[in-house]
């Protein structure tokens, strides 16, 4: 008995020492609840999943530290979404979307600045209501430029809430004792809670809340002496043969309404996406993959280029020059 429990003993510490190595488990990313946002990642975070590196700054932005005044001599963007724009576990930092972007705006050298920032402001399933919370409670960090990425399921998110928060293993709030508890956890799979259930069978118009949002995310940006672009991804389904479903085809709709009538310039990726070949653009139905990052990350360079170019200067008279049809 003493044999087989030494043995026992030695097996779990191999297994447990294989899952923090090689997967990362028993450390993932913490989430703690925020009264605006519903819910963020814990700031200050260092860590490694798959393989992949993920750093939490001090502002829950995925990226470096960041200080709150922007650089004289600098560009600075912020990049504002769910989980396209944060990358989960399956992104290492190297390869974020807002990484790309940032890479290839500094390729395209904009004018009159000496270096490019763009901040990821973003966590898992957030909606344009949690990107609202997130810029009421921190502010635009003086961008001249902020980008919300959103994707289809976006114009039909719940309302910010932390019911989640603890509960489904899929955001933690503390660190599990042991790698292997962790796999047990998620192994059990998550019930949502009634008062959740009750957020997604609440009824009403769900896309018009959530336009106001983006409307009212328009003024925090003006108000803060920045501009404001909005760009779609597609689910992978959408670019099938049959395209996206007639719901869906409604609230695009709405939103390509709703930022013409605002003067937002908006990119629909979605015509983009049906001119190459999907497969190597996704890691899964609805998150890009590291190809895709790089891919799209070019197009929304070049949006915010062509954005930043028609900055207007505040000593100069208001011109009437029409933007790009690139949106």
């Amino acid at each position: 008995m003493l044999w087989a429990l030494g043995i026992g003993l030695v097996a779990i510490a191999i297994a447990e020492l294989l899952l923090r190595v090689r997967y990362g488990l028993g450390n993932p990313p913490l989430y703690v609840a925020d009264a605006r946002t519903g819910y963020r990642l814990a700031p200050n975070q260092s860590l490694r999943r798959r393989g992949n590196r993920i750093a939490i700054n001090q502002y829950s932005m995925r990226g470096p530290a960041v200080a709150p005044q922007r650089p004289t001599d600098a560009l600075r963007v912020l990049m504002v979404g769910d989980s396209i724009v944060n990358g989960g576990w399956w992104t290492d930092q190297s390869e974020l979307l807002s990484v790309k972007v940032q890479e290839e705006l500094a390729n395209l050298h904009p004018s009159g600045v000496q270096t490019v920032e763009v901040l990821n402001a973003s966590a898992n399933s957030w909606g344009p209501r949690n990107e609202l919370g997130y810029l009421l409670r921190f502010g635009t960090f003086e961008a001249q430029l902020v980008l919300v990425v959103l994707n289809t399921d976006d114009l039909f998110a719940i309302a910010p809430h932390s019911y989640d928060l603890g509960r489904n293993p899929a955001y933690p709030t503390r660190r599990p004792p042991l790698a292997l508890w962790e796999v047990i956890q998620r192994r059990r799979g998550y019930t949502p809670s009634p008062a959740l259930q009750a957020l997604h069978d609440q009824g009403g118009d769900r896309v018009g809340v959530n336009l106001e949002a983006l409307r009212q995310i328009h003024q925090v940006v003006q108000a803060a002496g920045g501009r404001l672009a909005i760009a779609m991804t597609p689910l992978r389904r959408e670019l099938d043969p049959d395209g996206p479903r007639d719901y869906e085809l409604v609230a695009r709709q709405r939103l390509t309404t709703f930022t013409q009538s605002e003067g937002i310039p908006y990119l629909d990726g979605l015509p983009l996406f049906q001119q190459t070949a999907p497969e190597r653009l996704y890691f899964d139905h609805i998150h890009l993959s590291a190809k895709g990052n790089a891919w799209v990350g070019q197009a929304l360079a070049e949006l915010l280029l062509e954005l930043w170019n028609h900055t207007p200067d505040p000593t100069l008279p208001p011109t009437h020059e029409p933007l790009s049809d690139l949106w």
